[in-house]
């Protein structure tokens, strides 16, 4: 009876158990807000119409999913610019304190949304404002949570941490876009805001109460070139870190089905906004039964292997979602790609974290960012532009294609990446532990 405790370890650690559980309520609001604002958009343009010239033609556009698409453009532009200023500022600032600043910051915007709901000011131009400047306090808010929970736990603990994190945050994201289609459906899209702002104080009770005092992590570097430089020479010159970058870059920007998702509810499957609601819950109840499995096992032998093998899946179960117009059909497909994409998630991030010393975690990560976080946003890009020309399904079932391509190409072109095995896990342990010494 005691074995599954033990595989839960990371919870035995106060300082983990406090982020960890008040994690959960920060990001299920932050998940309410993201479902309500491409709800907000969609409504806001439904019913428009556009078209350009074409040829000597007019040719229509679909403004919903356009407008859908460039919410991904306004959340990746405050990402490549200041993503690598994060990382850097997460490895010569106080993590704990810098995590309390960004999060007061990313509620007082959740409120700036909700006021400008209630005062009937919710123009698109001022959900995109309000939608990058949030997206700003996540590239400093990222690196800095990310590098601080390796100092929260023990290194030999650290993958249990990740993968517990996973469940958490999976769990979330089924509760937070189910709430927020029922709210939506019932009340104000503003009130959703107003949750999120509330949520974001969980996380600073939280951190307020920690235990952990770590400094700086870097204390022989400032904020520059140079030492950014130092963490793009660190990652750019570890090729399994770089390639799993590149695969978590293209696997996002071309299996971007989620942002198509109201279009998916509102006009293939017909089921509202609370049927939106539910069917953005289904890749996080596939990400939960897959975190929870890997956190019950002792080990994943062939890491590289499983880790190439979920994102094709991810890239396959991506196209069948596109094909499907049964909303149960639709909704099992999408639990696969949560699953897969959760299995590829917690290797990559544990490779990451374990071969990477801690005076460059911060940067790393911030680098990272980019990748992680740009490959969806410029995809949900992507996928407005061919939606508004070429449909919906269309868009989803070719961007699941090129996944499975792009799975090919960096398997063939990174040999180390695709054969990493458990053995050479603990090695990377170990020689990172030397260099933090």
């Amino acid at each position: 009876m005691a074995e599954p405790v033990e595989r839960f370890v990371a919870l035995r650690h106060r300082d983990f158990r406090l982020v960890w559980a008040s994690n959960f309520v920060s990001i299920v609001g932050t998940q309410m807000q993201l479902v309500a604002i491409n709800w907000h958009i969609y409504t806001l343009l439904a019913g428009a119409t556009l078209s350009i010239p074409f040829f000597g033609r007019s040719l229509a556009l679909s403004p919903e999913a356009l407008g859908l698409g460039g919410v991904g453009l306004v959340r990746v532009i405050p990402i490549a610019l200041f993503a690598l200023i994060g990382g850097n500022l997460a490895d010569i600032a106080n993590r704990r304190t810098l995590l309390i600043w960004t999060n007061a910051v990313a509620a007082g915007l959740a409120l700036s949304l909700a006021v400008a709901n209630f005062a009937g000011h919710d123009a698109l131009w001022v959900i995109y404002l309000l939608t990058a400047l949030t997206s700003a306090t996540a590239a400093f808010s990222g690196p800095a949570f990310q590098s601080l929970i390796p100092n929260l736990v023990p290194r030999e603990h650290l993958t249990n941490a990740i993968s517990l994190n996973s469940i958490v945050f999976q769990a979330a994201t089924i509760t937070g876009p189910a709430l927020a289609g029922l709210m939506m459906s019932r009340l104000n899209v503003g009130w959703v805001y107003v949750v999120n702002a509330l949520s974001f104080g969980a996380i600073i009770v939280a951190l307020a109460l920690l235990r952990y005092r770590g400094g700086r992590a870097a204390v022989d570097t400032g904020l520059n070139v140079k030492a950014i430089a130092e963490g793009w020479r660190f990652v750019r010159g570890t090729r399994i870190i770089w390639g799993s970058m590149l695969l978590d870059f293209f696997a996002t920007f071309f299996s971007s089905a989620r942002t198509m998702l109201p279009l998916v509810a509102g006009q293939i499957l017909n089921v509202g906004a609370q049927g939106y609601g539910i069917l953005a819950t289904a890749d996080a109840v596939g990400s939960l039964i897959a975190g929870s499995a890997i956190s019950l096992r002792k080990d994943i032998y062939r890491q590289g292997t499983v880790l190439l093998g979920s994102v094709a899946l991810y890239g396959l179960a991506t196209a069948l979602f596109g094909l499907s117009t049964s909303f149960a059909i639709s909704y099992l497909l999408f639990m696969f790609v949560g699953a897969s994409d959760t299995v590829s998630t917690v290797i990559r991030q544990t490779i990451r974290q374990v071969m990477t010393p801690d005076r460059l975690r911060g940067r790393m990560t911030g680098i990272n960012q980019i990748f992680f976080m740009g490959g969806p946003q410029l995809g949900e890009l992507e996928a407005g532009l061919i939606a508004a020309l070429l449909g919906v399904p269309f868009a989803i079932v070719s961007g699941g294609v090129a996944t499975i391509a792009m799975a090919g190409v960096i398997a063939w072109r990174y040999p180390r990446l695709r054969n990493y095995t458990s053995a050479t896990l603990e090695a990377d342990q170990q020689r990172a532990a030397a260099q933090n010494r």
